[in-house]
């Protein structure tokens, strides 16, 4: 199974960024890809959800509004649209796939059985 996370990078507030999450070794299509992120000292958090399916998506308040979760079928990918990014928007974001059962258990990271590694995203002026 691989999560490979991409497009990070360093941003000014207000702007924009694409990530994405290329996945191979699993069924892509009978899982829930999510984004989390942590940031230095704090706890990892989930940001969205999407169920590939069908593609029903949730978010974190935080994000509601902003980021937007999407997914290619045909290429096992999922992608985090973020815009009018903040600084407080600064972490490592990682994402994740399994089966999530309740769309109110987006955000807690107990619910993943695999991870990428992180993409790191930085706001700053």
């Amino acid at each position: 199974v691989q999560l490979q996370a991409s497009g990070g990078g360093l941003v000014q507030p207000g702007g924009s960024l694409r990530l994405s999450c290329a996945t191979s070794g699993f069924q892509f299509y009978y899982y829930t890809l999510a984004w989390f992120r942590q940031a230095p000292g704090k706890n990892r958090d989930g940001v969205s959800c999407i169920q590939v399916a069908d593609g029903t998506t949730y978010y974190a308040d935080s994000a509601k509004g902003r980021f937007v979760a999407s997914r290619d079928n045909a290429k096992n990918t999922v992608f985090l649209q973020m815009n009018n990014l903040e600084p407080e928007d600064t972490a490592v974001y990682f994402c994740a796939a399994g089966v999530l059962w309740r769309g109110s258990e987006c955000g807690s990271p107990e619910w993943p059985e695999h991870w990428g590694q992180g993409t790191e995203v930085t706001v700053s002026s």
